[in-house]
């Protein structure tokens, strides 16, 4: 039980960090109402990320 307490710490750890990003970079283009692709790309990288730790967990 406790290694599954180290996989959610480092999960939570990774999404916080990816949400923390995304919200900057906001915060920084704030004045300019662009949609910035390198953002949207990230986005998706992280939801795919994501779907990928929960498809190896359900599997594992």
């Amino acid at each position: 039980m406790s290694s599954m307490k180290v996989y959610a710490m480092i999960f939570i750890t990774f999404f916080l960090s990816g949400l923390m990003q995304i919200s900057l970079a906001q915060a920084t283009t704030a004045s300019s109402r662009m949609v910035d692709g390198k953002a949207i790309d990230q986005g998706i990288a992280y939801v795919l990320m994501l779907v990928a730790l929960l498809v190896t967990y359900l599997i594992h």
